[in-house]
């Protein structure tokens, strides 16, 4: 029998005869003694992974929000078994509250031998606790588990506090493997035809890159994957988006490396910004039509405003560099705020949240799609989630094109520029209206993006902060 027709096999056992099977093995979930068994080996992992968020701090502790048995262990341990934990993970600048710290849902493998071809997902050994002596391990790196995951979707509903829901056909058999390219959440593609999106760092309310979606799927919108299916859980919060699945576009190619290209073969890219343009501009058409459009009054406008100012003098005061330029930006500010005390307001919608080029795929017919629609992971999830104005989808996207002329060398200011342009244009085109005709919102825009960019890559990448310096320079010298 396949490994994943026995995956099958046990995957249904588990859901019929889910009583006899805790008969022969203890159910690890249902102690208390599991977490604490497991937290030497966490401390270790966790903070070593691309998605963990509080790098630059200590871990703490954890806390238990969920464990589920996906699959229990069979009463040998020959086969694997797969715990889903949401673990709540504290840290020293953690404020004092009952929910402190941040939650990641987290896919463990529990095997008696873990084979040669899983050594590099091997967590450890666990050495006491319900699953003394068993070795946990990265489950999403075993194909078993992954087929597994597949299964759950192609046959929903609830297991303990965890939902699988599916919204169209999925047939069997597709083989996964892992994407390494991710950073804030891991993802499995399953024979070329769909992508699971797992989400590590999970926060109470449905993730837009689930909601937005299928809003857009409502409205016809092709310009982004519908979801096939998802799950979430339920705790004593509202629910959690925990993956989607959506189908795979096989053979399309990554905007910010089409650009990259293009910069080194000294290509125009002005087809493809245009291009661009008029897909943003499409999707955010849908979304309008999909959700509310409340109007950005007064108070709005001033909130919006004071959150800008918020985040330029936290960044300001942990990167020295930015000090000087603090008064040129703040203009840019200021006259939104002005604006809204003498005009009815902006509209505002919902939008992308995060969008550059690394988030657009170009299909081989050169039809544009966007992708992952989460928003800035950094931000609280009910901000994502709020209207915004449009132009903060246009301002992510002007300053990709900075960011792909800026890390070809030499620079090539004309290219962006040029970019620029016939993304404004082809916006335009199909919007029925110019993102430019609102200078003061774009620039204001611009500045916050510019300014988160400051302070990411003075965190993470300090040999990247000359590219939004010289954006911040440009900025703060703009005419208010």
């Amino acid at each position: 029998m396949s490994e994943a027709a026995s995956t099958r096999v046990a995957l249904a056992k588990s859901t019929t005869s889910r009583k006899t099977t805790r008969r022969h093995t203890p159910s690890a979930t249902g102690t208390t003694a599991l977490l604490p068994s497991l937290a030497p080996l966490l401390h270790e992992w966790v903070p070593r992974q691309r998605w963990f968020a509080g790098k630059g701090q200590p871990v703490t502790g954890f806390s238990l929000v969920a464990a589920t048995e996906i699959l229990p262990l069979d009463a040998a341990g020959t086969g694997p078994g797969l715990l889903h934990l949401l673990v709540r993970v504290h840290q020293p600048d953690d404020r004092p509250a009952p929910a402190q710290g941040d939650c990641y849902q987290l896919l463990l493998g529990v095997r008696t031998t873990l084979p040669p071809r899983l050594s590099d997902a091997r967590i450890g050994q666990v050495t006491e606790g319900p699953l003394a002596g068993r070795t946990l391990y990265e489950g999403l790196h075993d194909p078993r588990v992954a087929d597994l995951l597949l299964e759950r979707f192609r046959n929903p509903g609830s297991l303990g506090p965890l939902r699988f829901d599916r919204a169209g056909p999925i047939p069997p058999g597709l083989t996964p493997r892992v994407l390494d390219t991710e950073q804030s959440n891991s993802s499995l593609v399953y024979g070329d035809a769909f992508i699971l999106k797992i989400f590590r760092r999970v926060f109470p309310g449905t993730n837009p890159d689930l909601e937005l979606p299928l809003a857009l799927g409502r409205e016809g919108c092709r310009r982004v994957p519908a979801p096939v299916a998802w799950f979430e859980a339920t705790t004593n919060t509202e629910p959690l988006t925990l993956g989607v699945l959506q189908p795979f576009l096989r053979g399309a190619e990554d905007g910010w490396q089409l650009a990259l290209s293009a910069l080194a073969a000294g290509r125009d890219f002005v087809p493809e910004a245009h291009a661009l343009g008029r897909a943003t501009a499409e999707v955010h058409t849908a979304l309008a039509a999909a959700l509310p459009t409340p109007p950005l009054a007064h108070d709005r406008t001033r909130d919006l405003v004071a959150g800008m100012v918020e985040r330029l003098e936290a960044a300001a005061r942990a990167v020295p560099a930015l000090v000087p330029y603090v008064p040129g930006l703040r203009t840019a500010f200021d006259a939104v705020a002005a604006l809204g005390d003498t005009q009815c307001g902006w509209a505002a919608q919902r939008v992308h949240g995060d969008l550059h080029l690394g988030q657009t795929l170009r299909g081989a017919d050169g039809f544009w799609s966007l992708i992952d629609f989460e928003g800035e992971p950094a931000r609280p999830l009910p901000e994502r989630r709020a209207p915004q104005p449009t132009v903060r989808d246009v301002a992510g996207m002007l300053r990709s094109f900075d960011y792909a002329a800026r890390s070809h060398h030499p620079w090539n200011a004309e290219w962006a520029a040029r970019c620029r342009a016939a993304y404004c244009e082809g916006y335009a085109r199909a919007a029925g209206a110019d993102p430019r005709a609102d200078p003061e919102l774009l620039r204001a825009h611009e500045t916050d993006k510019a300014v988160y960019e400051v302070l990411y890559e003075a965190r993470n990448r300090p040999d990247w902060l000359p590219v939004p310096m010289a954006a911040i320079q440009r900025l703060a010298a703009a005419p208010a």
